[in-house]
């Protein structure tokens, strides 16, 4: 295992740690974290040993969304400067740059089998990432041989689910925080499922409509092998576990695809990452041609 530190393709500087086989491989997992989150977390690690054991790598990186909230330094012709970033401060729209800039990263290093994987947000973030790449028509595309997404979440209709009747008042707090010019205001503690900035709870609520998952129709975009998991306990969608696995499998036109929930897992996977890990290594070793 080692430190690689890379620039997202806007010029922020990120790190994340590269989990080496004893094989020359040329196949890689880069794995993009979700919310408040990082690249330690027992469930990147459980994955991480099972890809390596395996005789594949396994890239995971702190991306500007990781924790609640940092500086990060950000150069741009030249000049650097110290941005606020995080979970609190996030625009998610800025993943592109992260996850990008991830899988070129792989590319240099030398990797050209990709699989992309992301969890919770992070998987949003790589769905909106390989959407904008296709639009581009980017020739990294060649090199990805499929997405790993993992706890998918449709945010704008959790969001609504989660405030209710509230919804209201808490956008109009949020539009007047805004109007008034304090765009890195604090939300209110029980507005959000942690803490979280005006500019940031309006992105969600309000803005994000190229991250929209709107009901899962976004998943249609996916033309290239795809691996889908959920757990069943307290996951972040509005669906039941049937519901969900039906629904998202019958957006996705190609058959390359695997689709299902880990029975008493929950958002995070805790005391399921190995079984995670173990379903995860059959679908790459499918797919990894």
């Amino acid at each position: 295992m080692e430190q690689v530190n890379f620039y997202a393709t806007d010029g922020v500087l990120l790190n994340g740690l590269l989990y080496k086989s004893n094989t020359e491989t040329k196949t890689i997992i880069v794995s993009v974290h979700g919310m408040g989150s990082n690249c330690f977390k027992d469930r990147e690690v459980a994955i991480a040993k099972n890809t390596i054991q395996n005789g594949m790598d396994y890239f995971c990186f702190n991306n500007r969304g990781s924790e609640l909230a940092r500086y990060l330094k950000k150069t741009v012709n030249g000049k650097t400067e110290k941005i606020l970033a995080g979970t609190c401060y996030g625009d998610a729209l800025d993943g592109y740059y992260d996850v990008l800039g991830a899988i070129l990263k792989a590319k240099e290093l030398g990797y050209e089998n990709i699989f992309v994987q992301g969890h919770s947000l992070g998987s949003t973030k790589v769905l909106y990432t390989y959407k904008k790449l296709k639009q581009d028509n980017h020739e990294i595309l060649k090199n990805i041989k499929g997405l790993i997404l993992l706890s998918l979440v449709d945010i704008n209709a959790v969001m609504k689910a989660y405030l209710g009747d509230k919804l209201p008042y808490y956008l109009e707090f949020a539009e007047k925080k805004e109007a008034e010019g304090h765009l890195k205001y604090l939300m209110p503690s029980d507005s959000f499922i942690h803490p979280i900035s005006v500019k940031t709870y309006l992105r969600y609520l309000r803005d994000y409509k190229e991250i929209d998952i709107d009901d899962y129709n976004m998943v249609s975009c996916i033309d290239i092998p795809v691996f889908m998991r959920w757990g069943t306990d307290n996951e972040m969608t509005i669906y039941k576990p049937e519901e969900l696995i039906q629904l998202v499998t019958s957006k996705i036109a190609h058959d390359k695809k695997d689709i299902n929930c880990i029975f008493g897992a929950n958002h995070s996977y805790d005391n399921y990452e190995e079984e995670l890990a173990k379903e995860i290594d059959k679908f790459v070793k499918v797919y990894n041609v």
